[in-house]
């Protein structure tokens, strides 16, 4: 877009204390330098005003913490192709960035992955590589889902340390079983390298969970997945990081992986600050029914569910705005809540809402524009048009 400012206007445009309307944006090389009402804008030559769809509105970028691929790649893939194809699919569905997820693998497969991220170059009108989540291998034995059991080790500070070397300090987000042996000098080694550390995967009963909180946990990965279930004689890390304000909550809102009822009860405890929307994808994201690899394992999608052929759940095939949707859907929170879940919560999860997760002057221009039902119609990615859908949106 070269140095010009661009500017989408009269429109309703979701700020971090709420709605604006008929608000305008000025953003130049990437950046917001104006937001306000239409009575203050000045319009000027050099300006390239963007008018949207009479029945849309402006909202900031979608940030999805965790996703393992879309589209056919994987982060695991330890290519540039295949962390390329995904920033390129992401905005699609309104992300305009992400952490490339990790599997449960061998140390040579997950290095491959880390060094590749390392090498990433940032492109223009693409989904931003923000690092890494590393999901495993510091998992529960016993709890790892559609992680690859063989791959599983004790947390390891020291391994830890050397893969954050190779990832060039872009491991953002760990996932590890704080119970397992070592898991609280591990915790204190995420600690120091400025690391958010995720329980996920974990056996952790109540009490475990409560000492990792005291010790800095500040985040659960896919909540109710990969743990163990509420007991009404033993509420387990689940009860522990539901009432636990310190905790926010990763959920994969698809319907599958926790039933609505469900949903609406994380909602009814954790409220628009306690949750994370996540998508947890894989590779088949975008490309319909059939067998696909996820970290080793194969892995059978039909329609909007993926699972391993022993019926495990294996990641997903949801997209950020469905998720957004959804969770309107299931808990009867406001679009403005929903959408909070998908930006300034993971941004301040992570430690870049200095610069992403809501509209302000002096953040990067990662903008949506959706309808009511959250239909993409384009996403800016750092300032950049990086999806444009044909026609309108109903």
């Amino acid at each position: 877009m070269g140095e010009k400012r661009y500017a989408f206007v009269s429109v309703r445009i979701l700020l971090e204390d709420g709605w604006l309307h008929d608000g305008y944006i000025v953003w130049e090389n990437g950046t917001i330098v104006e937001v306000g009402k239409m009575d203050h804008f000045k319009e000027k030559d050099h300006h390239m005003m963007i008018r949207i769809p009479d029945n849309s509105m402006i909202v900031p970028g979608f940030i999805d913490v965790h996703i393992h691929g879309a589209s056919g790649a994987d982060a695991m893939d330890g290519t540039k192709e295949a962390l390329r194809t995904m920033a390129q699919a992401l905005p699609k569905e309104g992300t305009t960035s992400f952490l490339a997820t990790t599997m449960t693998a061998s140390s040579e497969a997950i290095e491959r992955a880390l060094m590749n991220v390392a090498k990433n170059e940032a492109m223009e009108g693409e989904a931003e590589l923000l690092g890494v989540h590393l999901e495993g291998p510091f998992i529960a034995p016993n709890r790892v889902g559609a992680q690859h059991p063989h791959y599983v080790q004790a947390p390891d500070a020291e391994r830890f340390a050397r893969w954050q070397e190779l990832a060039n300090g872009l491991i953002r987000l760990v996932t590890f079983a704080p119970e397992q042996k070592g898991g609280m000098a591990f915790l204190r080694t995420l600690r120091e390298h400025g690391v958010t550390a995720s329980l996920g995967h974990s056996d952790a009963d109540a009490e475990a969970a409560l000492q990792a909180i005291e010790q800095g946990v500040t985040h659960c990965t896919h909540l109710f997945n990969g743990m163990r279930s509420l007991h009404h004689r033993e509420p387990n890390a689940l009860g522990a990081v539901l009432l636990d304000e310190r905790v926010r909550c990763e959920l994969i809102v698809d319907g599958l992986h926790v039933h609505p009822h469900i949903v609406k009860l994380a909602y009814r405890l954790k409220g628009k600050d306690g949750i994370v929307l996540i998508t947890d994808a894989m590779r088949a994201k975008g490309l319909g029914d059939g067998v696909y690899d996820l970290g080793g394992q194969e892995v059978k999608v039909v329609g909007n569910q993926a699972t391993l052929f022993d019926g495990t759940l294996a990641g997903s095939v949801l997209k950020m705005n469905e998720a957004i949707r959804n969770m309107c859907l299931f808990t009867g929170c406001s679009l403005e809540e929903a959408i909070r879940m998908a930006t300034i919560n993971p941004a301040k999860q992570i430690g870049i809402d200095d610069r992403k997760g809501s509209i302000a002057v002096g953040k990067d221009a990662d903008l949506v524009v959706i309808n009511d039902q959250c239909d993409v119609w384009m996403t800016i990615c750092r300032g950049h048009i990086a999806y444009q859908k044909e026609g309108g949106i109903d």
